[in-house]
């Protein structure tokens, strides 16, 4: 009888802690973690149990979350919501999940981000996964706005790889102060401002790779160096090895103990120069210092040229005219005398049009 009553105690616990776990979802309470994974959820499942500490909801229809989603939920520690065509977070979505300190929303079409999205109490979260996440490129910007209203002070990785990226907003990491590790890698950045990455001051490393840059101009430079000693990844970007690409090509090779690939780093154009080691790129390869010094002294030589013929000919005519002073003073006295007998001639005829006297006594006089 004693035994059987310990079965039945051990199956009523055991009944309670399976009645616990959300209907379609997966719990163990002994590894902590409760799986919701391709089970075609719409919204955050309710009933999670509150020894959770690892929630993997991913793989379903999830089109929005907000502040009720996680209600409850003081233990989660790590949150995957990936792959759930997640389109809106909300503000204070994650304010109830005080411990929270992994969260990942890759794979989903987030289009609208509340400012206040990511304010967390006790500003837990330390990693931020937002590869493969944003619908468009105004959700850039809303994403630029969440950064800066959030309680992100502890963040130490931030990943937005794959997100098709061209630009990023001046000062979007500025309130990202103890961030170590940010990933740019896949995605379409042309170019590097001044202020893209003001406010990192404690970042370890920068990933850069398969991206858009042609080269790096020296404002952009000057921004790579405000995060020294950040380690530096900046591979398989279509390097334009043509002039003016020099500075950077000399920075790479003054910066190389900083840059983790140096040494795989090569020109993508022109074809000439295809897979010519971007270090060994410099004024004597491209041959640029001394075509534009030819250049200048060609153009040089050219403007004293056409000085030297301008002169000769304006003296030619001086003397031509020296020569034919006296033809040409006769010939300007003979155009005065026409001249002035035309207006005589008009002044005359004027003075008889305006003078019915004079005018009938001339047509007198002409019969």
């Amino acid at each position: 009888m004693l035994d059987l009553a310990k079965h039945v105690v051990l199956c009523a616990l055991l009944g309670c802690v399976y009645a616990s776990c959300p209907p379609r979802c997966e719990c163990s309470e002994a590894a902590h973690t409760v799986k919701c994974v391709s089970r075609d959820l719409r919204s955050i499942p309710t009933g999670i149990p509150g020894y959770t500490r690892n929630l993997f909801i991913t793989g379903n229809q999830i089109s929005r979350i907000g502040p009720e989603s996680f209600k409850g939920l003081d233990n989660v520690t790590n949150l995957s919501l990936s792959n759930n065509r997640i389109s809106e977070v909300e503000s204070h979505t994650f304010t109830g999940l005080r411990s929270l300190r992994s969260l990942d929303l890759s794979n989903n079409q987030l289009a609208v981000i509340h400012p206040e999205a990511f304010i967390a109490q006790n500003q837990s979260l330390r990693e931020l996964n937002l590869s493969r996440a944003l619908y468009n490129h105004s959700s850039v910007m809303d994403l630029a706005n969440s950064l800066r209203w959030s309680s992100l002070g502890n963040l130490r990785s931030l990943d937005l790889s794959h997100n098709s990226l061209i630009f990023l907003p001046s000062r979007i990491f500025s309130h990202l102060s103890s961030l170590q590790r940010l990933q740019l890698s896949n995605n379409s950045l042309v170019a590097i401002h001044n202020s893209t990455f003001s406010g990192l001051e404690r970042l370890q490393e920068l990933d850069l790779t398969l991206n858009a840059l042609k080269t790096v101009p020296e404002e952009g430079l000057r921004e790579l160096d405000s995060i020294y000693p950040a380690t530096l990844l900046l591979g398989e970007n279509p390097f334009m090895c043509k002039c003016g690409i020099e500075p950077f090509a000399l920075w790479l090779n003054r910066s190389q103990e900083r840059i983790s690939d140096a040494e795989d780093l090569v020109c993508a154009f022109p074809a000439s120069m295809r897979n010519t080691s971007m270090l060994a790129v410099g004024t004597l390869t491209l041959g640029c210092h001394q075509r534009n010094v030819g250049a200048d002294l060609a153009l040089q030589t050219s403007y004293v040229f056409l000085g030297i013929v301008l002169g000769f000919v304006g003296l030619i005519f001086l003397f031509v005219l020296y020569l034919n002073r006296k033809g040409i003073k006769k010939r300007i006295y003979d155009m005065r005398d026409a001249c002035r007998e035309v207006w005589d001639g008009y002044h005359y005829r004027f003075e008889i049009d305006s003078g019915p006297r004079l005018s009938q006594v001339s047509t007198n006089a002409d019969m």
